[in-house]
């Protein structure tokens, strides 16, 4: 099924995919949206809600999208897939239903493995098919969180100038730019991403964290059409808007890239006393947190290690032994 707008200038079209038939013979789809102009140029694309609860990013291609009936693309094509994970949304669960799969750590997929590698392949096939220019994978992170840009933590030998666009085309964000953590095995984790397998195939990829996951934060949306059409601008597809973003990066870390960590993780069960907020720059040794048990008893203070910018923390305060407080882009 295709439902497909034309103007004088660019075509768009509404599609699904199919993923696979339910218990009870219904189908299940994947919504493909695609934007073409007559014109040859890049091919973007975006995608979003591949965990089921970081639902903001579905929000932001379907505003791309409305704008493009006002502002048409100049040049190339623009696909995306909104919702990549319709099973998790619905139980607002960043897995995939009962088979309890991350779809983000299952690509590029295999069409005879299990539901979320069949999905991830079906997704993946699609994108590689069009030899994407560059794909923006658009996440959402705590609740209290900063939007910020992801780049790799690994590299294809001999990659170098895939590394060098993925940064261009992060600074171009707007956002804060932060190298993911390296898994501290050699298990291929992150290469299981979305993003990690796009750039494995070739192209430049870059994950978008725009705030807060289960609910539609506008100012959030907001910034992450702002960042998007910018990209999109200064790859000629789209005119330039000149818009400030909700969160301009202090002017200190503009050329920076930062290195991910979420430590020091608690040692104590308790509830946590958060004593940073997103945003704040912090020194080593600043205070994070306190964690309290039952009685009111402090168990322990937790500090930084580096000197770094907070990005978010947990949603909950609740603290068991091993468990991520904070995250931080290192200085």
């Amino acid at each position: 099924m295709a439902l497909t707008e034309k103007d004088s200038s660019q075509r768009i079209k509404y599609s699904f995919l199919k993923i696979l038939t339910g218990s009870d013979l219904s189908r299940r789809r994947l919504a493909m949206m695609e934007a073409s102009s007559p014109r040859p140029g890049p091919v973007v694309w975006l995608t979003g809600c591949v965990h089921g609860d970081e639902v903001g990013g579905m929000v932001v291609i379907q505003e791309i999208f409305k704008r493009l009936r006002k502002e048409p693309l100049l040049c190339g094509r623009l696909y995306a897939f909104p919702l990549m994970n319709p099973i998790g949304f619905e139980t607002a669960s960043r897995h995939i239903g009962l088979s309890m799969e991350d779809l983000n750590r299952s690509f590029p997929g295999d069409p005879n493995g299990s539901l979320a590698e069949r999905i991830a392949e079906r997704i993946f096939s699609t994108i590689i098919q069009t030899n994407p220019t560059l794909v923006l994978d658009l996440h959402n992170d705590w609740i209290k969180s900063i939007p910020y840009a992801l780049i790799e933590p690994r590299w294809p030998e001999g990659e170098k100038e895939i590394f060098d666009k993925s940064v261009t085309f992060a600074r171009l964000s707007g956002f804060i730019v932060v190298k993911e953590q390296a898994p501290e095995t050699s298990d291929p984790y992150l290469e299981k991403s979305l993003t990690g397998s796009v750039i494995r195939r070739g192209a430049p990829a870059i994950t978008l964290e725009l705030g807060e996951s289960f609910v539609v934060n506008e100012q959030n949306v907001d910034d992450g059409v702002t960042s998007v059409w910018n990209i999109l601008s200064f790859l000629g597809m789209t005119r330039p808007r000149e818009k400030i973003l909700n969160r301009p990066v202090p002017p200190s870390l503009k050329d920076k890239i930062l290195d991910y960590s979420h430590r020091p993780p608690a040692s104590s069960s308790g509830v946590i006393r958060f004593l940073v907020k997103p945003g704040q720059i912090v020194k080593a040794g600043h205070k994070v947190a306190k964690i309290h048990n039952v009685f009111g008893k402090l168990q322990e203070t937790l500090v930084t290690e580096r000197a770094g910018l907070v990005l978010g923390h947990s949603d909950s305060s609740v603290a068991l032994p091993g468990m991520p407080v904070a995250a931080f882009g290192l200085l």
